[in-house]
């Protein structure tokens, strides 16, 4: 279902657009990859800028994690090309000491703990949790693959969502030896 109709007048004010890609590597790494850009629809000045035009990025960042099939960060790369003052920019490379984190639970504490305040940016911090999923949606073919041969446990995905809760039709029909019946009553 969509969103409702907006109010009849409104007027643009901020975009900001991230965008998220992943890929496999020929050396069977994967590299995913985040570009964030926030325009404004009117100019504006900062302290370390000039003018800012309409249209023209405030921000502009993008960071690059490169893991391997066990969701270990084997590579961090990120860059500032448009910021509001002239030192984001310095910030950047402390993005390399994520190398060595695993991607899955407690990896935001654990990145946080590296790259949190002062010692990052919190628009690339920002970045992290949606640079996760897609890890994982990259990876998914080979870690299910992983999980069909072992077949053992349960499945990863199981209660991750109200989709794959224990008692709802998916579980029922994907793993019905993890589904417990009924349905919960939201």
């Amino acid at each position: 279902m969509p969103l409702s109709p907006p109010v009849p007048r409104r007027e643009l004010a901020h975009t900001r657009r991230i965008e998220l890609t992943g890929y496999s590597r020929d050396d069977g790494l994967f590299d995913i990859e985040a570009r964030l850009t926030d325009t404004k629809s009117e100019g504006f000045s900062t302290d370390d800028r000039e003018w800012v035009h309409p249209g023209e990025p405030l921000h502009g960042m993008s960071m690059r994690m490169t893991v391997d099939e066990e969701m270990v960060i084997v590579g961090f790369e990120a860059a500032t090309d448009y910021s509001p003052y002239r030192i984001c920019p310095e910030i950047a490379p402390n993005y390399s000491s994520l190398v060595g984190l695993t991607i899955g639970r407690g990896f935001l504490r654990a990145a946080a703990e590296r790259v949190g305040g002062v010692h990052g940016c919190t628009h690339l911090r920002e970045l992290l949790q949606p640079m996760a999923t897609v890890a994982f949606q990259t990876l998914y073919p080979v870690l299910a693959r992983r999980k069909s041969s072992s077949s053992a446990g349960k499945p990863a995905l199981l209660n991750t969502c109200y989709a794959y809760r224990d008692d709802g039709p998916v579980v029922e029909r994907k793993w019905p030896d993890q589904f417990v019946g009924g349905a919960v009553a939201l």
